[in-house]
């Protein structure tokens, strides 16, 4: 893509729309669910979000399946815990990250914990932290049952992990880089230390704190496809006070990292900002060489998980809605974006009856501004009755809140 030097590239809300799924792996065909399609996913997005809620199924499962079909799980996990080119860590919520990354995360890893309760609280209870430190050199890898809670200063919590000694004692050693994530077993996590299961060719050597900050920059422009300095913040460490500023974005355009976008509609003040690799791929989209897809999305997909970054892409007004009282919700308790080409066309709602192997649809919600017909409810009930085969459901069923059209739509698929 030619542009003058220095100048920023122009691109209109389509342009950065498919940019962005483009960059999130979720045009075109897709690719093979082998170990080659799995780490190009894992790395093209930067992390895979896992979320213990599996009303469908698993979040990264979904994640893995709408980009590369069914049968990802199986190389996935393989991947993590018997090849280990990839392992579980914390970004902003527990997710799976690509090996090569470790010197960014050792980074952050290094620098934990910055919070002084955090530090307190694990020097009050150094017999704890020694006790599950010494376990694992002895014995381990070792679920999270496996230790005695020694903690001579209960943990204190408004939340769900009030009292929970020992889960908080290995997440803040397991976020700290002392131990990892070894393994899983019925929804319980087995750890190791980390320099017993870390892979003796990964690279343990921490990025220096600057370096680290604007190799997460990068990783979140080019997953986002383009993005400000907001969005960068809220990819990477989300609510960390390490996180990446405008600063650190406008040196990687001085570098060459990332280059500046003028985005259709954007005020002088909204920097914009999209990665140097994407530039061939920005250059096939606007001569037109661009194809989407139709997918369903985990309501925790990369795609959407920043609220304000996918309302001013898509003017898609977007709320996971698990947390809202049930009187409250607009759409439902698990609902699913679903991408049509380059938009966002409406979302929804459903669960799996395993007991009856049904994919049961609760809501079905349109955008105002889409006309559905013929070729939207092919793709649409297509890709349900494949998310329905993916989570072992063998039929689908509607409840009376879908349209009739869509009823209609998906009892023909």
């Amino acid at each position: 893509m030619d542009q003058p030097t220095g100048q920023p590239i122009r691109l209109s809300l389509a342009d950065a729309r498919r940019l962005a799924i483009s960059s999130q792996r979720l045009a075109g065909g897709r690719l093979a669910a082998d170990e080659a399609g799995v780490l190009s996913v894992v790395g093209a997005i930067g992390y895979l979000q896992l979320d213990p809620v599996s009303v469908v199924a698993p979040s990264h499962e979904i994640v893995l399946w709408s980009r590369l079909g069914p049968g990802a799980v199986p190389v996935l996990e393989d991947l993590l815990w018997h090849r280990r080119r990839l392992f579980e860590h914390w970004v902003y919520a527990a997710s799976i990250v690509p090996l090569d990354e470790y010197p960014l995360y050792r980074a952050y890893m290094d620098g934990y914990p910055s919070h002084p309760v955090f530090a307190q609280w694990m020097d009050a209870n150094h017999a704890l932290r020694s006790h599950i430190l010494d376990r694992l050199a002895a014995d381990g890898p070792l679920p999270t049952s496996g230790f005695e809670d020694r903690a001579a200063v209960p943990w204190q919590s408004t939340g769900w992990t009030a009292g929970r000694n020992v889960e908080r004692m290995l997440q803040f050693l397991w976020q700290g880089g002392k131990v990892m994530v070894a393994g899983r077993s019925g929804g319980e996590r087995w750890w190791a230390l980390t320099e017993a299961h870390l892979p003796a060719d990964a690279e343990r050597t921490a990025l220096p704190m600057p370096e680290a900050i604007a190799r997460a920059a990068e990783l979140a422009v080019r997953g986002l496809g383009v993005a400000r300095a907001v969005d960068v913040k809220q990819h990477f460490f989300r609510n960390q006070a390490r996180v990446p500023q405008r600063e650190t974005l406008d040196r990687l355009a001085r570098d060459g990292r990332v280059v500046p976008v003028d985005l259709e509609g954007s005020p002088a003040s909204e920097a914009w900002f999209a990665h140097a690799g994407a530039l061939e791929t920005l250059a096939a989209i606007q001569a037109g060489r661009w194809e989407g897809r139709t997918a369903l999305l985990s309501p925790f997909d990369n795609l959407v998980s920043d609220r304000g970054h996918t309302e001013r892409l898509w003017r898609f007004a977007f709320r996971n809605e698990m947390y809202v009282p049930k009187a409250k919700r607009q759409y439902g308790y698990y609902v699913l974006p679903v991408l049509h080409g380059d938009r966002l066309v409406g979302r929804i709602a459903a669960r799996v009856d395993r007991s009856k192997h049904v994919l049961r649809v609760e809501g079905l919600y349109p955008e105002p501004d889409i006309g559905a017909g013929e070729e939207l409810y092919r793709a649409v009930t297509g890709e349900l009755a494949a998310l329905a085969d993916m989570a072992g459901a063998t039929s689908i069923a509607c409840e009376a809140t879908v349209p009739q059209a869509w009823r209609t739509a998906i009892g023909r698929a």
